[in-house]
């Protein structure tokens, strides 16, 4: 099993910061939507963040699967960051912070993806 160093583990460093930003934000989202709408945000970036420690876990060969997991994961993510930005669950200034962390990610992502398709 290979693993992983350098720029890859930006990118996992990156999404425990997103993780431990975007959790007790999650808290106090409104308790009605507890059980639906926040798991949902939740579980889309921890698939997120899984799906990156698998990636770089994997075989070289095996890791283009679990990147684009991840990558379908932060899309769902985003768009249920839009939403509950759109219902005031975020201020304007933590929803251009949790999208500026995204972003990032969406670009550190992109990254390994290029890597991995130019390595074949």
């Amino acid at each position: 099993m290979e693993t992983d160093t350098g720029p890859n583990l930006v990118i996992l460093a990156r999404t425990f910061d997103l993780l431990d930003w975007l959790l007790p934000k999650a808290e106090r989202f409104p308790r009605i939507y507890r059980h639906t709408l926040t798991a949902r945000i939740m579980n889309n970036a921890l698939d997120f963040h899984e799906q990156l420690v698998r990636a770089a876990t994997l075989e070289k060969r095996s890791r283009r699967t679990s990147l684009l997991a991840a990558d379908r994961a932060l899309a769902g993510l985003r768009i249920y960051l839009r939403l509950i930005h759109r219902w005031r669950w975020l201020s304007d200034g933590q929803y251009a912070h949790v999208t500026a962390m995204t972003g990032e990610l969406g670009r550190l992502l992109g990254g390994w993806l290029r890597s991995e398709r130019n390595a074949r």
